[in-house]
């Protein structure tokens, strides 16, 4: 299993639209639901206005395959969140270890 873990410094106006978008069973994760090997997705919250994302799929290849299959869709999303936030960074593609 891969986590793919997101940081993100949201606007204090735009956080009920992230939190709709990027939860568990919000907007990104029916996007992705479309791909085999989706896991889920966790969505975190610090007082700061700060958020991780935690993206969990089977392994690296069904991301990618997911990727190739649904990049424009991925990136017509990634245009409407886009000015939800002030920051945001991918942290890294993580293997589980088990």
């Amino acid at each position: 299993m891969i986590a793919i873990v997101w940081r993100y410094a949201v606007r204090p106006e735009k956080q009920a639209e992230f939190e709709h978008a990027y939860g568990a069973a919000g907007t990104w994760a029916q996007l992705f639901a479309k791909g085999a090997g989706y896991l889920g997705t966790e969505l975190l919250h610090e007082t700061d206005g700060t958020y991780l994302t935690i993206d969990r799929w089977r392994d690296r290849t069904d991301f990618d395959r997911f990727m190739t299959a649904h990049r424009a869709d991925y990136e017509a999303l990634d245009a409407i969140c886009d000015g939800w936030t002030v920051e945001e960074a991918r942290l890294g593609i993580f293997d589980a270890l088990d």
